[in-house]
């Protein structure tokens, strides 16, 4: 106890805190106390857990451990509004699947869509624009587009118990990379404002995309990089060019990344979230068709990582809101 107390004091001192704790939306128990002591140490010279400033890279999923990814993940829902958007130039598609499904709100067709009806979609509503046009239209649908299940601005189910984590570590030293399999461009426009996180710290799937006379760059219906499973290593490595030490998650599509974390040499950490609030939230994840958590359950605790339960672990999922 004495060496928590001491830890507390000295994490408000470094952060400028008079007496305020920097988790407050996290139950006290096992996994605030780990991320604290990781924090804490990092800055500690003295300690073995201290990790040089210019190493101090943490990587988080987006979908799912950041905001919600219930009832399936939001930029399929941009991708469903573009395709109605633009359904009176296609006539065509009122016939021809898999945009007769999305015209129609035929879920039971749309529940079975794979990845490739899914690129279809993406390939044929978010290429041909430029970067800036594209960027722009996500913006603009983002100030009105709520989730259909709860009735909210997608942009007010961020989590404020991860939110809280990413300041802190930031007070800390740390820089703050989105790792994700969402699409790159997508997620820019708003990262900044939702998670504090900038544009050039965002790691995604990708398109490819040529440059034009005139100082346009133009989106092409090819895919560049899945940054998904194996993919987030990868990414990562394309992108900062050095392993992270601190990794979290909520699925099987973020284990390469954890293990690719933690696997390396010094100080680390991997964590997962565990969907498991049915009131609050949604409870899910072996059999789940989003946010798929199997092998991870069956294997987190020989990795070495820590699984965070989110009905025992936070106060509050989205703050106020709740």
């Amino acid at each position: 106890m004495k060496r928590i107390s001491l830890l507390l004091s000295c994490l408000f001192i470094t952060f400028g805190y008079a007496q305020q704790d920097v988790l407050p939306s996290w139950e006290e128990g096992e996994n605030k106390t780990s991320l604290l002591n990781f924090i804490y140490d990092a800055q500690d010279e003295a300690s073995e857990g201290y990790i040089a400033p210019a190493d101090r890279i943490a990587v988080f999923d987006n979908d799912g451990t950041l905001w919600a990814e219930k009832p399936t993940y939001v930029q399929v829902f941009y991708i469903f509004a573009q395709v109605k958007a633009l359904a009176p130039q296609h006539p065509e598609w009122k016939e021809q699947q898999p945009f007769k499904a999305v015209l129609e709100n035929d879920q039971a067709t749309i529940s079975k869509f794979g990845e490739k009806d899914l690129i279809k979609l993406m390939a044929t509503t978010q290429t041909g624009m430029t970067e800036d046009e594209f960027e722009a239209s996500v913006a603009e649908w983002l100030k009105t587009a709520k989730n259909p299940a709860t009735g909210m601005l997608f942009t007010d189910m961020t989590y404020k118990p991860m939110n809280e984590l990413l300041a802190a570590m930031r007070a800390a030293g740390f820089k703050t990379y989105i790792v994700s399999g969402g699409g790159l461009s997508f997620m820019r426009p708003w990262v900044e404002s939702a998670y504090g996180i900038p544009r050039e710290q965002v790691i995604g799937s990708r398109i490819e995309v040529v440059y034009e006379k005139g100082g346009v760059l133009r989106r092409e219906p090819k895919i560049n990089l899945i940054d998904d499973k194996a993919g987030k290593p990868v990414g990562i490595y394309q992108v900062i060019g050095k392993r992270p030490v601190f990794a979290f998650g909520n699925s099987d599509g973020d284990l390469d990344m954890l293990e690719y974390t933690t696997t390396g040499e010094g100080a680390r950490m991997g964590f997962l979230l565990h969907h498991t609030d049915a009131k609050r939230e949604w409870a899910y994840d072996r059999d789940s068709s989003v946010g798929k958590l199997d092998k991870g359950l069956d294997d987190y605790q020989a990795m070495g990582w820590k699984l965070v339960d989110m009905k025992n672990d936070w106060v509050v999922i989205y703050g106020d809101l709740d």
